[in-house]
């Protein structure tokens, strides 16, 4: 399933969000992969202090569960999968770009801006609606300015730079209050079978 899938999964972000915010919880994207008999709502979400593990995946899919059962938006059968965003987590809001500014990113825009729809440099900030990219040398040089509106996908590129910060953000977190962090287990993907 295509971006035609966009409007339904606009309609379950708003009909979930206010259940996952208030489970402490921010969501960071809903997907509807596939098609037919073999539909996945994917749901990509993590603690307001960047983790998750699997006990936090399930507790999650469980309050989404029940949200989806009452309000029903999804015709036909499909599978919840709620998962952390993992190390190369896509990039889709705003404060996904401050928060990892200084790491590398490809982005791809939804529609192609002076004969170009995908890019990848090291993430300079966020500059009202804008993000800032300083291009890799095989991309061209300088900084280019993305609107956030125009970017179709997003994600960090795994390096070395990335994983070390994660492993640092990870002692942190187990030295503070010993929970475990999204690169101790890589991404969670409890499965919940939906309506058959």
């Amino acid at each position: 399933m295509g971006r035609e899938a966009q409007p339904l999964e606009d309609t379950v972000r708003e009909l979930i969000a206010p259940s996952v915010e208030a489970m402490g919880f921010d969501l960071v994207r809903v997907r509807l992969l596939g098609g037919g008999r073999n539909r996945t709502l994917q749901v990509m979400a993590e603690r307001t202090d960047g983790t998750m593990d699997l006990d936090a995946c399930a507790e999650l899919s469980r309050g989404i569960s029940a949200v989806l059962d009452v309000a029903d938006p999804i015709p036909g059968g499909y599978a919840l999968e709620v998962s952390s965003p993992g190390l190369d987590r896509p990039l889709v809001r705003p404060d996904d770009f401050r928060r990892f500014a200084g790491h590398e990113a490809k982005i791809e825009l939804k529609v192609a801006r002076d004969g170009r729809k995908r890019f990848r440099g090291e993430i300079a900030g966020v500059e009202g609606a804008d993000v800032l990219l300083s291009l890799k040398a095989e991309d061209g040089s300088g900084e280019v300015r993305l609107p956030l509106a125009e970017i179709g996908e997003a994600k960090l590129v795994l390096t070395d730079a990335l994983i070390a910060a994660s492993l640092k953000g990870a002692k942190d977190d187990h030295g503070r209050d010993g929970a475990a962090t999204d690169l101790d287990a890589g991404p969670e993907r409890p499965k919940a079978r939906r309506k058959a």
